[in-house]
């Protein structure tokens, strides 16, 4: 089933249980997936489906730090929803620790050594990540072993 069928039938099942804040948010990923097939003109592979999604996350927890920073822990709150909601269509997320160990592989591999070669591990790192980390983490990750 892809990603875009599971979004239909869950938008189904929160509608029969009267869901609407589920509703709200699996409607949005919806509409975020229409408007990028109708862009592309034609279906949308799993990895593009996946692309789209993130991007639907990284904006949700963009605009939650800029909330919190403005102290509006009602909206924080609500964007709080919205970000679970989303990550159960997104790939198990790695932890900081797994995130380290694949950037060290990765750096073993490219034989990066100074910051010069940010751009080629961050490149490789997001590429055989992608999903399953946010790109702030690996960032803040490549900075330090770099470093």
């Amino acid at each position: 089933m892809t990603l875009t069928e599971q979004i239909n039938q869950d938008i189904k099942t929160a509608m029969k249980a009267k869901d609407k804040e589920t509703l709200k948010v699996i409607r949005m990923l919806k509409a975020a997936l229409q408007k990028e097939a109708i862009d592309q003109a034609g279906d949308l592979t799993a990895d593009q489906e996946l692309t789209i999604i993130n991007r639907e996350m990284k904006q949700r927890r963009d605009a939650m730090a800029e909330f919190a920073a403005a102290n509006r822990q009602d909206l924080v709150a609500d964007l709080e929803q919205e970000i679970a909601i989303v990550e159960k269509y997104l790939p198990t997320q790695l932890s900081e620790a797994e995130v380290k160990a694949k950037l060290e592989e990765i750096i073993a591999a490219t034989g990066a050594n100074s910051a010069k070669d940010f751009g080629k591990v961050m490149g490789q790192a997001m590429a055989q990540m992608k999903g399953q980390v946010d790109g702030n983490v690996v960032n803040k990750l490549v900075k330090e072993l770099l470093a």
